[in-house]
């Protein structure tokens, strides 16, 4: 958030006033809502500016977070593979055991700064939930999780996480009964209660200012990875890979690095059962623009506009959509978006775990198994960081559920 200003006609300059990424973004709410959207921009504008509130975000991010999170070369899986040099930014070593930490403790120490008492949340994989609850826990908010039930289901353990820390869990029935449809519930809670509610979104979506305020929030992983591999190799990484979902691990890794254009940047769809059979979560690669959850962006649509049902094995990428500004970075140019496959990432999966004794979540998984395409094709002099930005503890259920119960 302290970084310098980008200069005009950067990759790094936008959004603007009305919170636009080229044709992306924008705020496509419901009257009722649009005070508080107001509201929520102009505490965001005075906190920034305020010097106390970024030395208390330091202050827990240090003490509280755990950060810097590591850079950690990956010796094996590099030797393993032949090529590229790899490096992994280690995100899930935070507390709560990924990345979601960094955006939620923004968000609630913004919430206090607003008086706002009673939190409300939408979680997919359940990890933005589980730090949501968590520092509502840590100071002392009411706090609510929108879940589909789908998603309550098969991540049972970071549900009972989240009752463990006092929030209350609402399993959502209605359309796919996952994240798309928690999001849904989560905002019409918040039209219902506006004066005390601070609705904590979890990725680079919604209406402005959130895909700006979590990609701020969430720039700590690229500005550290910077710092960290000049320290260990003396200069800037050849290639960042991420997983995508609704996209804040990437933006927060891929940011600070945007006008550096020697570097490529690489996001990382989930393709489900593959492109072809439908059932899959690639928005832009299978996709087209249109609106959802207050903002325009790249969406999984039928012919007649309807939104259509996601799929994949991680459910934190399972969303019809994606971040507005990785929609902007898609039609720039400027990053190269692919796909994994559900039985791509399970392979994954299993190798980063034998390789490295690091069990990843399903969601960055899905970035190494790009990696595993991407890095025997480069020189071994070439750096390549990878956005670890989950742990797998919450998914060895699916995991053995989808193995035939053998690991």
């Amino acid at each position: 958030m302290s970084a310098r200003k980008p200069p005009p006609n950067s990759f790094r300059s936008g959004p603007d006033e009305g919170g636009h990424f080229g044709i992306f973004g924008g705020r496509f709410v419901a009257e009722t809502l649009m005070p508080l959207i107001l509201e929520l921009e102009k505490a965001y504008a005075a906190a920034k500016a305020d010097p106390s509130y970024q030395k208390e975000m330091d202050g827990y991010l240090t003490h509280y977070v755990g950060r810097p999170s590591p850079l950690y070369f990956a010796e094996r899986l590099t030797e393993h593979l032949g090529g590229a040099k790899i490096y992994l930014k280690r995100e899930e070593l935070n507390h709560t055991g990924s990345h979601k930490v960094n955006n939620v403790l923004g968000q609630i120490l913004l919430a206090r700064r607003m008086g706002k008492k009673r939190i409300i949340a939408e979680t997919g994989a359940g990890m933005h939930g589980v730090a949501t609850a968590t520092l509502c826990a840590r100071f002392g908010l009411d706090c609510v999780v929108y879940m589909g039930s789908v998603d309550v289901e098969r991540q049972k353990a970071n549900v009972f996480r989240m009752e463990m820390l006092g929030a209350k869990v609402i399993p959502v029935e209605s359309g796919s009964k996952t994240l798309k449809d928690a999001m849904n519930d989560a905002l019409r809670d918040w039209v219902t209660n506006v004066e005390n509610t601070f609705y904590c979104i979890g990725t680079v979506a919604g209406p402005h200012p959130y895909p700006m305020m979590v990609r701020d929030f969430q720039s700590i992983i690229g500005r550290e990875t910077r710092e960290q591999l000049q320290k260990a190799e003396g200069r800037l990484p050849d290639s960042l890979v991420a997983c995508i979902g609704g996209g804040s691990n990437a933006m927060g890794l891929f940011h600070p690095f945007l006008d550096e254009p020697s570097i490529e940047i690489y996001g990382i769809e989930a393709a489900g059962q593959g492109l072809a059979s439908g059932l899959h979560a690639a928005s832009i690669e299978g996709g087209r623009p249109g609106v959802l959850h207050g903002n325009r962006t790249y969406l999984l649509m039928d012919d007649d506009g309807q939104i259509k049902d996601a799929h994949s094995i991680s459910a934190g990428l399972d969303y019809p959509g994606v971040g507005p500004e990785h929609s902007w970075l898609h039609d720039s140019g400027r990053v190269t978006y692919l796909s994994a496959t559900d039985d791509e990432a399970l392979n994954a999966f299993q190798m980063l775990s034998k390789l490295e004794g690091i069990i990843p979540a399903l969601e960055p998984a899905h970035a190494i198994a790009k990696v595993l395409e991407l890095a025997p094709k480069k020189p071994k002099d070439h750096l390549m960081v990878v956005n670890l930005s989950g742990r797998g503890d919450k998914d060895l259920h699916s995991v053995a559920a989808h193995l035939g119960g053998k690991l």
